[in-house]
């Protein structure tokens, strides 16, 4: 990923800039409705799980049309489709997914983008293609039992992405690292685990950990999270306690969250646990720093470093302290309904749109002061992305641009 001021004005992957869901943006838009405070909507076959990404004047859409999955690229400005091209046939539907659940990224001058399917491909911002993998024929089929929904994370010159499964396969799970220019696999490291059943499964996106002079990609799932080494994907250090029963059901869906040296890792709902980062080997006693047993299930939590904000699947929000665990505030209960989105951070307010496509703003900070609910009513998983004074949101129905752009 490039580094510098640009990224403060671009959301280049999943969880935006810094990986963690949180931007630096200001005088965002507080209130809309289908019609007011809209700059423009673009119709939308399906929907999808995938979060728009945008740098500059292009937004790259991971998109399931029917039985194919195809990568958009879009006019910002306008809101119209500029290309589309085809990664993959066979998009099956199972549960909420379909196989465009993964979110593209991008590095300001070329795109890369992954299927439900394993089709892994690379474009410049043009639409040529630079290179296409097929990850399940070069390493077995994925044997989630939801379907493969991880997104890749890109990091310098490599993509990292995670396979972890186990419910309906004997194949290990694993981490690979792909080189982002030709598409060729650097490394590729089993991850054992002695999870069970459906237990192994995950569908988290790997994190980033940098502290002091170094850098560490971190993965949970499987019972357990994990520290690699990005040149060599050796595995550093281990953090467990996350299924103290041995639950057989306890697949995670919700992502590990970096801020200030600390990796924040949910599992199913509890415990969500914290780690001081700087261990090797079982960090399980030596580097927790706090437990919660009000984690959540599927939006992946998010944090300044000062405080910590939970959203389960409910609507109902907790505050905490992020270095301590101590509860702030909550339980909240914020609009009754089912929240598969994830909360972003910015403008010191907290964005979460449920799924029948509300989203509620309230204040971030020590005290709850719910600011708005602007409902769209169609259809929502997608998280918000934010660029340049503007939110994007994506239904099934529509991609939104919503406020004006300075």
């Amino acid at each position: 990923m490039a580094a510098g001021a640009s990224l403060c004005e671009n959301w280049p992957q999943w969880r935006g800039p810094s990986l963690n869901g949180v931007s630096d943006e200001k005088n965002l838009p507080v209130h809309w409705t289908r019609e007011e405070n809209i700059a423009w909507k673009l119709p939308l076959p399906a929907w999808s799980g995938a979060t728009p990404i945008i740098w500059g004047d292009r937004i790259f859409l991971n998109v399931a049309d029917k039985e194919d999955v195809s990568l958009w690229c879009v006019d910002r400005v306008r809101g119209t489709v500029l290309w589309k091209k085809r990664l993959a046939g066979d998009n099956f539907k199972i549960g909420k997914q379909n196989m465009s659940s993964p979110s593209p990224v991008t590095d300001g001058t070329n795109v890369y983008v992954m299927t439900g399917t394993g089709i892994v491909k690379g474009f410049d911002f043009s639409g040529n293609e630079l290179w296409t993998r097929d990850i399940q024929k070069d390493y077995g089929r994925f044997g989630l039992n939801w379907g493969y929904g991880s997104s890749p994370l890109l990091f310098e010159d490599a993509l990292y992405i995670q396979v972890l499964h186990g419910m309906k396969t004997h194949d290990p799970s694993y981490v690979l690292r792909i080189d982002k220019k030709t598409g060729k696999t650097v490394w590729r490291v089993e991850r054992p685990t002695d999870a069970v059943h459906e237990s192994p499964d995950a569908y988290t996106t790997p994190a980033l950990l940098r502290y002091g002079g170094t850098v560490e990609i971190v993965v949970s799932g499987g019972d357990c999270v994990t520290g690699h080494d990005p040149a060599t994907g050796k595995e550093l250090w281990r953090g467990k306690g996350f299924n103290p029963q041995k639950d057989p059901a306890y697949r995670v869906i919700a992502s590990p969250v970096v801020n200030d040296g600390v990796i924040y890792t949910p599992t199913r709902v509890r415990p969500l646990q914290a780690f001081r980062a700087g261990g090797h080997g079982d960090i399980t006693e030596t580097h927790r720093l706090w437990a919660s047993q009000n984690g959540p299930d599927v939006p992946t939590p998010v944090t300044d470093g000062t405080y910590f904000y939970i959203v389960n699947d409910r609507g109902v929000v907790w505050c905490l302290d992020a270095k301590t665990g101590k509860e702030i505030w909550g339980p909240q209960r914020i609009r009754h309904g089912t929240y598969s989105a994830s909360p972003v951070l910015a403008d010191g307010k907290i964005y979460i749109t449920d799924e029948d496509g509300v989203t509620t703003v309230f204040k971030a900070g020590p005290r709850f002061e719910a600011l708005a609910e602007n409902n769209l009513d169609e259809y929502t998983l997608s998280s918000i992305a934010i660029s340049q004074g503007q939110l994007f949101l994506r239904t099934a129905q529509y991609l939104y641009c919503i406020g004006k752009r300075p």
